[in-house]
């Protein structure tokens, strides 16, 4: 073989080594920063309602997060939020070569209690699961069971391998591990990045949280990155230059994907999260909440009406408030009760369209196809680029002719 052929493969060799390292950084840069976020908006948020006495709010953004008179669950659901803050801190800095080189004592001091507290939260994950209730159907459940038998089986792996100094291996699982733990990161940014390219949800229903893309995902995520992983150290183990280029073009692709994905759900969820949190205001939404259970619709309308009337300004009236009231509603199916509720917010908010297409999902659910239809229409009188109002009036059987009147 002649020394240019020889030359031209060391030169692909190079540049396909490149490739991958640098398509691994990037990866690696763009989790990371995803994952602090998400820390930063857990801790955030769980962190100075429970500071400030506030249990109910956990119930904002998890469902069944705060249940009056079941401590247990309660301390269940304490452990499991605070485990996960902990955790994707954690994670992050055992695969950082400096530190873990720098420090070695330091490292394998946090590496054990990354193992218990990955035993810790998978316990509490489960027993949230299927003992305190959740969004989503036997099938997400499943997937989300296999995920934490999967972070306790890769932690137990980790933890022996590095127990017995073979730390080749003990590095494939701890990779494995991160990526099983960080599957919750994965799952947000899948959902919220298919919403950004869909213009709204796809493949399942937004109320029910049920449907055959959450199915898929909810295996996906900690599926996909394993298979991923494989491919790279296979990449790095075997040679060929376009076995590893390909694996960074794979990666490369992924992390821009994962990156819209986590650029969409901060956008949506963690940065309303952490307004939430220093927003020291009384939730409208909690206290309407427990009055529908003990008093009644009738009494929980009176009641709002009594708050907004208070000059105090120590109550939290936003959109957002009686929006997510009236949708709990319908998960437990009062629909009635939601109707109250959404008219309430489009008495308080006329100009958003946001409110009109919640009523209108209100009387869909609840079998009134005139009036769901009616406000489906006045949501993109207000808010032309309201997608899920077009494509609820296409589902409706409503033609683009009599939308555009």
């Amino acid at each position: 073989m002649s020394t240019a052929v020889w030359t031209n493969r060391l030169e692909l060799n190079s540049v396909a080594d490149t490739a991958l390292r640098v398509a691994v950084r990037f990866w690696f840069g763009v989790a990371l920063l995803g994952q602090l976020v998400f820390a930063f908006a857990v801790a955030s948020f769980y962190g100075l309602t429970a500071a400030r006495g506030d249990w109910q709010g956990w119930t904002k953004f998890m469902p069944h997060g705060y249940m009056p008179g079941h401590a247990m669950g309660n301390g269940v659901a304490a452990i499991h939020v605070f485990s996960a803050a902990f955790i994707i801190l954690a994670g992050t800095l055992q695969l950082i070569p400096q530190i873990r080189n720098r420090f070695p004592v330091f490292h394998r001091w946090l590496g054990r209690i990354y193992v218990v507290t990955a035993f810790t939260l998978s316990g509490a994950g489960l027993y949230l699961l299927w003992f305190r209730g959740t969004v989503g159907d036997i099938w997400q459940h499943l997937g989300s069971t296999l995920n934490a038998v999967l972070i306790m089986v890769c932690a137990a792996m980790a933890l022996r391998y590095a127990m017995a100094r073979d730390f080749r291996t003990h590095r494939r699982w701890a990779l494995r591990l991160y990526l099983v733990v960080s599957a919750s990161l994965f799952i947000r940014a899948g959902i919220f990045l298919s919403g950004l390219l869909n213009h709204g949800p796809w493949g399942f229903n937004p109320i029910t949280f049920t449907g055959p893309f959450l199915t898929f995902i909810s295996f996906a995520q900690y599926l996909v990155p394993l298979g991923v992983l494989e491919l790279y150290l296979r990449a790095q183990e075997r040679p060929g230059a376009a076995r590893r280029m390909g694996v960074a073009v794979l990666l490369f692709v992924l992390t821009i994907a994962m990156g819209a994905g986590i650029f969409g759900v901060a956008a949506a969820a963690w940065i309303p999260q952490v307004k939430a949190a220093y927003d020291s205001r009384k939730s409208v939404a909690q206290i309407l909440s427990a009055t529908v259970a003990s008093g009644g619709i009738d009494e929980a309308i009176k009641q709002y009406h009594a708050l907004k009337a208070s000059p105090s300004g120590a109550y939290n009236f936003d959109e957002d408030e009686l929006n997510s009231l009236g949708y709990q509603l319908i998960r437990d199916h009062k629909f009635k009760d939601a109707i109250r509720i959404f008219q309430l917010n489009v008495e308080a908010y006329p100009r958003s369209g946001n409110v009109y297409d919640s009523l209108a999902e209100g009387y869909m659910d609840d079998g009134d196809k005139a009036l769901a239809i009616a406000n489906y229409e006045k949501s993109l009188e207000v808010n032309p680029k309201n997608r899920n109002g077009v494509l609820m009036l296409e589902k409706l059987g409503v033609g683009e002719a009599r939308r555009g009147r």
